[in-house]
C-alpha cells in the first residue's frame, strides 16, 4: 500500500465497514465455472464491479442486503430498479405465498388474470388492452411484432441516445455485442435522437412509407422530454402511419402509477411494463389500443400475430405480486416517496462533493427516484477507472451502488449512511486526482461497458490492499 493511499484510508470518518470479500469472491469463481459471465444479467456481472470485490448476496430486507461474508450494505438499483417497495416487502411476500399454495399453473385463465388485467388498465387509462409476461424483452418485441404486421413494413426506428430494449435480434444488433446477427436483421433497425424532432423527420424522408414504428423511452433518468418533443413524435407517427411504442420498463411505477405517458399526456399505441410491476417477482405488460391487440386475438379478420403466448406468462405468483404492489401504490404515494428520498440524497451527496472540492468530477444527476452518479478524471472526461474507485470506497463503506436509484424503503438512517460513506470516499477519489492516476488507489482492473465487443479485460493496475 502507498504511503497516500494509506493516509486517505485512515482519514477521519473513512468509515470502513466491509473488509472481507474472501467468499464472494470464491462463490464468484464457482459461478464463472457454471454460469457464462458468472451472472444471469450483464448489468450483474463482476466485471461492473473492482476485483475481488463483487458481493454475492444471501438476503435483504428493505434496502439492505447482506453477502456471504457477512457484509451489511445499503443498497441501490434495487434489483435493476425493479424493487420500488424494498426487499422482502410483506404485503406482496403474503399475497405470493397465499397464491403458489392454491397452485402456480392451470390450463384455463384463471380469475387473477381478470382481476390483474382490470388493475393493470385502471392505472394506464390510455391501454385498452393488456397481455402479460415474464420479462420485459418479450413485451417489447412482441410491440414491434404487432407494429410490422400492423402496417406491412419492416423497418424499427429506436431511439439511439437511450441504452437498452430487448435481448432479442432486433436491438441487439445496434450494440457491440451484436455476434451472430445477420447484417440483414441489423439493417432493418434505425436511430434517431432523443429530444431531437430534427433527426426523426429526417430518418422518416430518408426512408418514405418503410418505417413501422418508434420504440422510445417517453422520459430517462437524465433528460425529461424537452417541450414539443413527445407531440412531435406522435404528431409524426399520426401522418406517417406509424406505431408508436412507449417503452415504461423504468419509468413505468417509478415515475408515476400510470407510467411516463400519464406525467407527459402523450398517449402511445403501445406501451411496454416490467421491473416494478412486481417488486422484483418476474412480471411483464404489453399494453396498448384495442385495434393493434387484436391482432394477436380471436376478433381479427387479418393474419393474426402469435403474441406472447408463453407458457408461464400468467403464473400465480407473478399476477399475485403485481395486485399486490398495486394496491401498495393506492395506499400511499410510493413515487412521490422516492422522489422526495432521492432528492434529499442527491442534496447530501451534493453537500459533502462541494465541501470536498470535488464538485467537477464527482455528480449526481437525474430523476430523483432514478439518479445516478458520474465520476471524472483530472482532464475532467468521463471515466470507468475513476467509476470503479468510487465503487470500491462506497462498498468499502457498505453501500452497494452502481448508481444512486432508490425505493420506497430507502430510510432517512440508510441515506446518511450513504452520504458518510461518500464523505469517507472521497479523500480517496481527491487524492487519485490530485496524483493524476488511479494506479495506486485502484485494486485490480477497471469495470468496463457491460455490452461490448470482446471479454478481455482493460490493461491492470497494481494490486493494493483494502483492508482497513
Amino acid at each position: 500500500m502507498t504511503e497516500e493511499l494509506a493516509r486517505v484510508q485512515t482519514h477521519p470518518g473513512a468509515g470502513v465497514i466491509a473488509t472481507d470479500f474472501s467468499r464472494s469472491a470464491a462463490a464468484q469463481e464457482r459461478l464463472h465455472r457454471l454460469v457464462p459471465g458468472g451472472a444471469h444479467t450483464y448489468a450483474r456481472g463482476s466485471d461492473q464491479y473492482p476485483d475481488g470485490m463483487a458481493p454475492v448476496l444471501v438476503r435483504g430486507h428493505g434496502a439492505r442486503v447482506v453477502d456471504v461474508d457477512g457484509n451489511s450494505y445499503v443498497e441501490y438499483g434495487m434489483g435493476l430498479r425493479s424493487v420500488t417497495l424494498g426487499h422482502g416487502y410483506g404485503p406482496v411476500v403474503d399475497a405470493v405465498s397465499a397464491a403458489v399454495r392454491d397452485g402456480v399453473s392451470f390450463s384455463r385463465p384463471t380469475l387473477r388474470e381478470l382481476e390483474a388485467a382490470e388493475a393493470f388498465l385502471a392505472q394506464v387509462p390510455g391501454a385498452d388492452m393488456v397481455k402479460f409476461g415474464k420479462n420485459g424483452s418479450d413485451a417489447t418485441s412482441a410491440a414491434v411484432k404487432l407494429s410490422r404486421a400492423a402496417t406491412g413494413r419492416d423497418l424499427v426506428a429506436i431511439c439511439g441516445s437511450q441504452p437498452f430494449f430487448s435481448v432479442d435480434d432486433w436491438f441487439i444488433g445496434t450494440t457491440p455485442m451484436n455476434a451472430g446477427i445477420p447484417q440483414a436483421t441489423r439493417d432493418l433497425t434505425l436511430t434517431f435522437r432523443y429530444n431531437d424532432l430534427a433527426s426523426v423527420e429526417a430518418l422518416v424522408a430518408a426512408h418514405p412509407g418503410r418505417i413501422a414504428c418508434f420504440v422510445l423511452e417517453a422520459a430517462t433518468a437524465g433528460a425529461a422530454p424537452q417541450p414539443g418533443f413527445l407531440e412531435g413524435v406522435r404528431a409524426i407517427a399520426d401522418r406517417e402511419g406509424i406505431v408508436l411504442v412507449f417503452d415504461e420498463m423504468i419509468t413505468g411505477m417509478r415515475w408515476a402509477l400510470g407510467g411516463a405517458q400519464s406525467l407527459y399526456g402523450v398517449r402511445p399505441d403501445l406501451s411496454t411494463w416490467g421491473k416494478a410491476l412486481g417488486n422484483g417477482f418476474a412480471v411483464s405488460a404489453l399494453a396498448g389500443r384495442r385495434e393493434l391487440m387484436e391482432l394477436g386475438g380471436l376478433t381479427t379478420d387479418a393474419p393474426r400475430v402469435f403474441l406472447m403466448s408463453l407458457t408461464h406468462g400468467a403464473e400465480a405468483a407473478g399476477l399475485a405480486a403485481f395486485l399486490a404492489v398495486h394496491q401498495a401504490y393506492l395506499e400511499r404515494d410510493v413515487p412521490g416517496i422516492m422522489a422526495a428520498q432521492g432528492e434529499k440524497l442527491r442534496a447530501g451527496v451534493q453537500r459533502v462533493v462541494d465541501e470536498a472540492g470535488l464538485g467537477e468530477y464527482v455528480t449526481v444527476s437525474g430523476h430523483p427516484a432514478c439518479l445516478v452518479f458520474g465520476t471524472r478524471d483530472p482532464s475532467g472526461q468521463p471515466s470507468q477507472a475513476y467509476r470503479t474507485l468510487f465503487l470500491q470506497e462506497l462498498l468499502r463503506r457498505g453501500v452497494l451502488a452502481q448508481s444512486f436509484v432508490i425505493s420506497a424503503a430507502h430510510t432517512d438512517e440508510d441515506l446518511e449512511q450513504t452520504v458518510d460513506a461518500v464523505r469517507g470516499a472521497l479523500p480517496v477519489y481527491g487524492a487519485a486526482i490530485e496524483a493524476g492516476t488511479v494506479a495506486g488507489f485502484l485494486r485490480g482492473r477497471p469495470v468496463a461497458p457491460a455490452l461490448r465487443t470482446y471479454a478481455a479485460p482493460r490493461r491492470r493496475f497494481p494490486d493494493v490492499e483494502v483492508g482497513a
